[in-house]
This record gives C-alpha cells, structure tokens and sequence, in this order.
C-alpha cells in the first residue's frame, strides 16, 4: 500500500515538484517500504525520533543526504515541526532542510551550531498565513522585514542557507480559503525573492521552494506554486503514537 500510495502521487505531481514523505510517529519497517519504493526525502518533527531513525539507518548502510544526490544511496532528512533552539545542535551536522525556522532567535542559533559544524544549513522561512492563532511563524510584513534584515548576511557563510518558504492553510473545508492562504503565501515569497535579488543576489539564486499542502490540500497548494508538499497520512496511514 505504501509503494502504491507513493507512486500515485509523485506520478500526480508536475515537474519540479517534490514530495516529503512525512514520517513521524511511523516505524522504521515503514520507512523501509517508502525508500524501496523510490522516495529519498523524509519529514520529522520530533528531534528524539529523528536521530533514532537516522541512527538506525546509518547502521544499515543509509547515510544522511545534505542535499540532493541523485543516485545515491541515502536518505534526505527535513525537520518539518516547531524547533525549539535547544535542539538545534542535535540535527546540526545531518538535516538537510529545515522548513520551521519561525524567529530570528531561532535564526541566530540555527546559525551559529551550522558554524560550527562547518557548513550554512539550509532552511525555509515558516510564513503564518493560517487563520488559526495557534500556528507558528513569520506574519508576511514580518517576514519580509526579516529578510531584508538578515540578507545582507547571507551572502557568506554565515551558517544558514535560506532556501524558500513554508507554510500551511487554515484547517477548514473551505477550498477558497485554503487557496487565499497559499497564493499569500506564495506571494510573499515572490516578494522575499525580490528582496535578496537586490542585495544577495547569491542568496536569491537559492532562494526556490515553496513548500505547501498536506495530504488534505496538497492539489490546492501546487496550483499556487508549491515546489514541496509534505503528505503523511495518505502514504503511511493513521499515525502510530
């Protein structure tokens, strides 16, 4: 089933939109499956179980992907849940994305373990568009104000490599909702876009996803430019907790 599940969606998907395969709270058989069945990225949102999962498949001659590698053999780890700063020392040397980077304190540490490891780690900027109070995330005004602070720095190494936007939709049935909160959301980043092709041109050039839609909204979400959508529960079914 999950063999099927993923290849009817990624055989949905246009070109140049990739799908995270959202992990959490699933075993390592299912993983398995998933990864024979050709998908390379997976999505974590609990730090503890994140380094479990990718401690159990180092062991099995699965290493952690930095970044996209086609043809190897490895596994391209995001941390997709809220990151508090305390953790970020943990997924420092191996994630390969960070799509929940919501405050510039959190901006600030993600830099400075990502100097320490050697390398700018690459994050997405998490935008608020949602209704609900209780999500995290850059208000769009906030964002924007926000790159043009950091920009300037992104042009070194500066441990952090902003790759794009994420955001999620109000949790409601209404469609002409879900669309306005993904075309806000993907208009800001068009205008975040602007903002370092101005001043780090470098930085702009990397500056590509869009990662929008879960299993519930996902078709929604690339009609308004998503590049990365994290489904869950349509490939491994119900969570197991």
């Amino acid at each position: 089933m999950i063999e099927e599940q993923i290849k009817n969606i990624t055989e949905a998907l246009p070109s140049g939109v990739r799908l995270c395969a959202v992990s959490k709270f699933h075993p390592v058989e299912a993983l398995q499956q998933a990864y024979a069945a050709g998908q390379r990225v997976f999505g974590e949102s609990h730090v503890q179980e994140l380094q479990q999962k990718v401690a159990w498949f180092s062991e099995h001659a699965l290493p952690p992907l930095l970044h996209r590698e086609e043809g190897r053999e490895g596994i391209e780890w995001h941390f997709i849940g809220h990151l508090q700063t305390n953790k970020v020392k943990y997924l420092a040397p191996y994630v390969a994305l960070i799509h929940s980077m919501d405050s510039p304190r959190l901006f600030e540490e993600i830099a400075k373990q990502g100097l320490r490891c050697g390398r700018n780690i690459p994050c997405l900027v998490q935008l608020h568009v949602a209704q609900e109070e209780t999500k995290f995330g850059f208000l769009p005004d906030e964002a924007l104000d926000f790159l043009r602070d950091v920009a300037p720095r992104l042009s070194g190494d500066c441990g952090v490599s902003l790759r794009g936007i994420m955001a999620m939709a109000s949790n409601t049935d209404d469609e002409a909702r879900i669309r306005r909160d993904f075309r806000l959301a993907h208009d800001t980043f068009l205008q975040a876009r602007t903002i370092l092709e101005e001043s780090a041109p470098a930085a702009a050039s990397l500056f590509t996803e869009c990662s929008m839609g879960m299993s519930d909204d996902w078709p929604i979400a690339v009609e308004e430019g998503a590049t990365l959508i994290r489904i869950g529960s349509s490939i491994f079914g119900p969570r197991q907790y």
